[in-house]
């Protein structure tokens, strides 16, 4: 099955795609679906029961802290 995208490009975007595509020796559909194959990123899996996600609070809460700078820093000392 495929589907269709539809994309609306400035006059200056849609050049440099053709050129682009002019210099890989292809149409602009098929460069970009290669641009878009080769720059694609994972997507992390959510994260799937309570104790995951009790281990990422915290392993996120361990980055959490005060510092003392031996002076102070703000108004509300």
């Amino acid at each position: 099955m495929s589907q269709v995208l539809t994309l609306e490009l400035s006059d200056a975007d849609y050049a440099e795609l053709r050129h682009r595509a002019e210099l890989a020796g292809t149409t602009i559909t098929e460069w970009a679906i290669a641009s878009l194959k080769e720059h694609k990123h994972p997507i992390k899996p959510k994260l799937r029961n309570e104790i995951e996600k009790a281990s990422a609070r915290q392993r996120f809460r361990r980055h959490a802290g005060i510092i003392s700078l031996g002076y102070a820093t703000g108004a509300d000392n």
